[in-house]
């Protein structure tokens, strides 16, 4: 691939004070639990504007956490999008809850309120709203249609950390919302999650079950819970990442820019839609192939641009194609899954190799 190195499909970096904190946790002898974890959440919540902000141990975890805080309870059901990372779809099947697989909108691939009012019954408890790719779902609507049905909303913000909704971000609009600091995601502790809430004793009833059930006395029970514990060295990464949040912030929106210039320019190729009331932050950048333009298939561009060195990802599989979730049809999510393509995307990407990826997907064109 001419000079440049291979080009992943996301890579972490560091910005500032990871290593010195990471340190400083090492030396304290706090690797579990510890300041750190305390500083964190203080931090996220501060950032979020919430009143409350609890780590976990990752992402999926946080959506477990959330479901056991609302009482999410075998025979309830969880209504979720078709398209999208499939993580609160198995937590409900976890705590023996049916998630209900709502079909989503083809342009911004978000579920919507139509959507969801289709699948509401009388056992729903609570929608999880899914900001792919770091879009924003139509909150607006979605609260007020879950309000009504007297529903709990619990947005999962996983890659839209710093995503904007009518000037509210991403996370805070609903009940809970939960984030990931996976590798790939805004900013990373390499595993790692939160929840925020504003209800003070759902912020109690999460941190019960995060910690094994136990309240004020070591070995005492109060509920079955987990350990859901994010370490004191990992909130170390995570306080460094969210030092240099606004940095983060800026080259992913460069790298978003200079994608959209270029992709646009390519015929046979759709962009996510962002409505102009969702000032996105990008945890990904994907584009929708046409078929006619590509008729070999999605999964042969992939393995096309792996040749030049480009790692790319396919679009989320639906829970229709899998005998597991038992799944009716889901056309639009199925088109969706079919046809789209993940690009590189993380914030250190160069124009050079922007220019380079767009060209390859360019050339690959009927």
């Amino acid at each position: 691939m001419s000079d440049l190195k291979k080009i992943p499909w996301a890579k972490p970096e560091f910005w500032g004070n990871e290593q010195q904190y990471v340190v400083e946790a090492l030396a304290s002898s706090w690797i579990s639990g510890g300041p750190f974890v305390d500083r964190f959440e203080t931090e996220f919540a501060k950032y979020t504007g919430s009143r409350y902000a609890v780590t976990a141990s990752n992402g999926t975890t946080a959506l477990h956490m959330a479901f056991l805080g609302l009482g999410v309870r075998p025979g309830d059901e969880v209504i979720v999008p078709g398209f999208g990372f499939l993580a609160a779809a198995n937590v409900a099947l976890h705590v023996g809850a049916k998630p209900v697989f709502a079909e989503v909108d083809p342009s911004t691939w978000c579920v919507t309120a139509k959507s969801i009012e289709a699948n509401i019954s009388a056992r729903t408890k609570v929608v999880v709203p899914i900001h792919t790719y770091g879009n924003v779902c139509g909150m607006d609507e979605i609260i007020t249609l879950a309000s009504e049905r007297s529903i709990w909303v619990v947005e999962d913000a996983a890659e839209a950390l710093a995503s904007h909704y009518k000037g509210r971000l991403a996370g805070t609009m609903g009940t809970i919302g939960t984030y990931s600091f996976q590798a790939t995601k805004t900013i990373s502790t390499g595993e790692g999650g939160m929840v925020v809430t504003g209800d003070l004793e759902l912020d109690k009833r999460m941190r019960l079950y995060r910690n094994h059930g136990m309240l004020k006395t070591r070995y005492w029970h109060e509920v079955v819970g987990h350990n859901f514990r994010l370490t004191n060295l990992q909130a170390a990464l995570g306080c460094a990442q969210l030092e240099k949040i606004d940095r983060i912030i800026s080259e992913r929106r460069r790298v978003h820019e200079e994608y959209q210039v270029r992709l646009s320019k390519i015929p046979g190729l759709f962009l996510q839609h962002f409505p102009s009331e969702v000032d996105p932050v990008l945890w990904a950048i994907a584009v929708r192939l046409d078929p006619s333009a590509y008729p070999a298939g999605r999964d042969k561009v992939m393995e096309m641009l792996a040749v030049e060195g480009i790692e790319t990802r396919p679009g989320f599989y639906p829970p229709s194609v899998m005998d597991l979730y038992s799944c009716p049809k889901l056309p639009i999510c199925e088109q969706l899954s079919r046809q789209i393509l993940s690009l590189p995307t993380y914030p250190t990407l160069s124009e050079k190799e922007i220019d380079f990826i767009c060209s390859k997907l360019s050339k690959l064109m009927r």
